[in-house]
């Protein structure tokens, strides 16, 4: 089973969209094996994702973890994949170095020219010279490494730049969302200069397409390749069965955003899962009825109960932001994937079919 490990509450950084509440909590190496065992009582794969907070404040305990899984795996013959999400900032040599043996995943918080927007130290100093340093030696580590950009309303005129800035940096994978929660504020505005990013982005792929480039910017790209395989992105969420993040002290919870509701603990790293309570939670984590009955309801990401409850409080429902933003870009993703194919339906079904 996959567990995201939560490793500490605290971080280096102050991100003006962060909705996570920074606290000196930290998980205990009691709470982390615990995790670990229980990653590799359900199933044939074993997966962990270190996260935070920021993960790499607590790297003895990623180490740690690494050494028990790997030696768990060979023991019980049970696959293990790991995984994790940093600001980067502390990243060094030694660390990835275990890492690539490791074949640790590592996706890399980086809003590219926008960083200095919301992405600020802790002590109000700017981070994206630092994090530019920490993203190239990530490459020559992990050339696999993908950039994970959050674009705030204030970000918004730098997304289209941002995005060919991480591709000339060496990222290969680049994934691009919007910055939900109540720390930001969404105006008609806003999502009008956003579809003019969103085309010029458009623009830029149709370049790379052209060149033979092989990039994968996962808001077009997905929306296309999604639609050519017939898949629906919003089978994607699945509250509590694919993906349980685990607080330090070792409390299991459906997805990040539900952590601190105890309406929502579905168990805890020393008891087990609660299965009940995520067969309950599973059934309520359907199509919202209010997108029924919609043309594009196999479209978009509807039913992600985190994006929800972040917007409307409710995991069932739907904002008015995340429905404007779909619609936009499944519009414009699907007037690019008709360009690429009309130029070359050979390559175009290589790479999205």
């Amino acid at each position: 089973m996959n567990l995201t490990l939560h490793l500490t509450d605290n971080c280096n950084m102050d991100c003006s969209y962060c909705i996570r509440e920074k606290c000196p909590k930290d998980m205990s190496e009691e709470v982390l094996f615990k995790a670990c065992d229980l990653a590799f009582s359900k199933g044939t794969r074993a997966g962990l994702c270190f996260f935070g907070g920021e993960p790499l404040l607590k790297k003895e305990l990623i180490y740690k973890a690494l050494d028990y899984c790997e030696k768990k795996s060979e023991k019980t013959g049970i696959r293990f994949d790991c995984k994790m999400t940093t600001n980067g900032t502390l990243l060094d040599e030694e660390f990835l170095d275990r890492a690539a043996k490791a074949n640790l995943g590592i996706g890399l918080s980086f809003d590219g020219r926008a960083q200095d927007v919301c992405r600020i130290f802790a002590n109000g100093k700017p981070t994206s010279s630092v994090v530019e340093e920490k993203a190239k030696l990530l490459l020559k580590y992990i050339p696999k490494a993908s950039a994970l950009a959050t674009i705030a309303p204030q970000a918004v005129p730098y997304y289209a730049e941002s995005v060919k800035y991480l591709h000339d940096l060496g990222f290969k994978n680049v994934s691009f969302v919007i910055a939900y929660g109540h720390k930001v504020n969404w105006t008609d505005s806003d999502l009008d200069a956003l579809r003019v990013q969103l085309e010029e982005t458009a623009s830029y792929l149709k370049e790379l397409f052209l060149k033979k480039e092989t990039f994968y910017m996962s808001a077009i790209d997905s929306k296309i390749s999604d639609c050519i395989r017939g898949r629906n992105p919003a089978e994607r969420c699945h509250l509590g069965t694919r993906q349980m993040p685990v607080t330090p002290d070792g409390t299991l919870y459906p997805c990040t955003s539900f952590i601190g509701d105890e309406k929502y603990i579905l168990g805890n790293v020393f008891d087990g899962i609660d299965e009940a309570k995520v067969i309950e939670l599973a059934k309520r984590s359907a199509t919202p009825e209010t997108c029924r009955e919609c043309d594009l309801v196999k479209r978009c990401t509807n039913s992600c109960g985190c994006a929800n409850r972040m917007n409307t409080g409710n995991e069932n429902q739907v904002s008015p932001l995340q429905c404007t933003y779909e619609r936009m870009l499944i519009e414009i993703s699907d007037n690019l994937g008709e360009e690429l194919y009309q130029i070359d339906p050979d390559r175009f079904a290589k790479e999205f079919a």
